[in-house]
């Protein structure tokens, strides 16, 4: 294992241990503030403020130049973030954070998997064999025994 692959595989770890902890944090925001489109508007301004402090520091303004000469759907993203952080905001509270969750990870794993099987939207294509579909229809069983009640 490369060293990169591990620094890539730590970062990913934690972004997926943060995708959670920010649901359960602004659901309860949401809760507390009796709104949760109000919460998801925070939480996008605090995330706006810290996305343009890592732009500053690292790249400058210099790339937002070039945003409007991109494909417009490529823009479609900032609205799939938006019904995510709407989405899980309103739904946890009432769903269960983890029954939330695990729902979401699962469309993150079919989701992927298409998108890899099919090289869509630049990804290296990576062709669902045999054991991958098994494997997802493994987390999918794993998802419905972890949440029967």
């Amino acid at each position: 294992m490369t060293p990169d692959i591990l620094r890539y595989g730590v970062i990913m770890l934690a972004a997926g241990i943060g995708i959670p902890v920010l649901a359960a944090l602004n659901a309860q925001l949401g809760v507390r503030i009796g709104s949760p489109a109000a919460a998801a508007v925070i939480l996008f301004a605090v995330a706006f403020i810290g996305a343009v402090l890592v732009m500053a520091l690292t790249s400058g303004t210099g790339p937002l130049a070039l945003a409007p000469l991109q494909p417009k759907y490529l823009f479609l993203g900032g609205l799939l973030v938006a019904f995510y952080v709407l989405s899980i905001t309103w739904v946890a509270p009432k769903f269960g954070l983890g029954n939330a969750i695990f729902c979401v990870l699962f469309g993150q794993l079919l989701a992927a998997s298409v998108i890899d099987h099919f090289g869509l939207l630049g990804a290296i294509a990576k062709p669902i064999t045999l054991a991958r579909a098994g494997g997802l229809g493994l987390i999918g069983l794993g998802i419905m025994l972890t949440q029967w009640r």
